[in-house]
């Protein structure tokens, strides 16, 4: 049976992130999985950067969506602070960065490729 997925309180995620189960994802990149479909499908998870940590270049299969709920983070195309949402179409390809840290939502149509 599919059930209903609710996350409270993703504006004020700096005072709540100790309530989750983080996980290595990449150095210095946690996440907190939100949902993953099977075989390379979508999926959502939460992304926290801690100063200075970066993305390896990716490329996007599906479209990407990123809401930046705390702090900032940088691409190849600007500077994204909090309230910022992004999304990447398929077949863009960027580097993130972040220089003081940020909590970001990522929502994938389909799994990125690791350049």
């Amino acid at each position: 049976m599919n059930q209903i997925i609710q996350l409270q309180g993703l504006f004020d995620i700096l005072s709540t992130q100790h309530q989750l189960q983080w996980q290595p994802f990449h150095d210095g990149i946690d996440c907190y999985p939100i949902y993953e479909a099977v075989n390379q499908g979508s999926a959502a998870m939460l992304l926290r950067y801690q100063a200075g940590a970066s993305a390896p270049k990716h490329r996007h299969a599906g479209y990407e969506h990123i809401l930046v709920l705390s702090g900032s983070q940088t691409d190849d195309v600007g500077h994204h602070p909090t309230g910022t949402l992004l999304i990447h179409p398929p077949g863009t390809d960027h580097n993130v960065h972040s220089v003081d840290g940020c909590i970001v939502l990522a929502i994938w149509e389909k799994r990125v490729e690791f350049l």
